[in-house]
């Protein structure tokens, strides 16, 4: 594995949201060029890529749910979608990914509570390199499912290492069980080319209340 940024390490290093927010805003105007180019980071495109098989329509509604410097947004704006929201609980990063200009409102919250959303407001929601180490937890799958409407998708990413240790999967079965969401695919692929770190790439149909 080369050798990753000391700024990369501290976000994964993260005790507190506060912490991570801190760690973030030291890395906001690098991160794009130390993930992208440093560490070959195709996340956000093999994930925009996995929602938009599955979406009708490019004037669906999205939620780009810690959106980091805007990654995802500029993919999918570059796919024709135009109807898109960012969250992020570090403003600094919400700072860059308002100034790729592809997002009609930008909001911060913590993924780690309930989201100040109202259910089904979204045609889709797609978080990318936010399930990972020190970052959110599994039950902000919930809240995702809650402001996506029913026939809607959920898309995500969870690093490998971090799905195993952190009962991702366990929560992802119980919300299978309990019919809040459908499982339509699961792909185990490149995330961190650079760094031979893969992700599970997933996508959901969310089903009837």
């Amino acid at each position: 594995m080369r050798q990753t940024p000391e700024k990369w390490v501290a976000t994964y290093e993260a005790k507190t949201s506060e912490e991570l927010a801190k760690a973030y805003g030291c890395w906001a105007t690098e991160y794009d060029k130390d993930t992208c180019q440093g560490m070959g980071y195709v996340g956000p495109v093999m994930a925009a890529g996995l929602l938009d098989r599955y979406l009708d329509s490019n004037t669906a509604k999205i939620l780009d749910a810690g959106c980091g410097t805007g990654l995802v947004g500029a993919v999918m704006n570059d796919m024709g979608y135009q109807r898109l929201e960012a969250m992020d609980y570090s403003q600094d990063m919400l700072r860059e990914a308002e100034r790729k200009d592809v997002y009609d409102n930008l909001l911060q919250a913590d993924m780690n509570e309930q989201l100040p959303m109202a259910p089904n407001s979204y045609d889709a929601t797609i978080c990318v390199g936010t399930f990972t180490y020190a970052h959110v937890g599994p039950d902000a799958f919930d809240e995702l499912a809650r402001i996506t409407r029913p026939g809607g998708y959920v898309c995500f990413t969870v690093r490998d290492g971090a799905y195993q240790e952190y009962g991702y999967r366990n929560r992802m079965l119980d919300l299978e069980a309990d019919k809040v969401l459908e499982l339509k695919e699961m792909v185990d692929t490149d995330y961190l080319r650079k760094e031979d770190v893969t992700a599970k790439y997933c996508i959901y149909e969310v089903l009837e209340a």
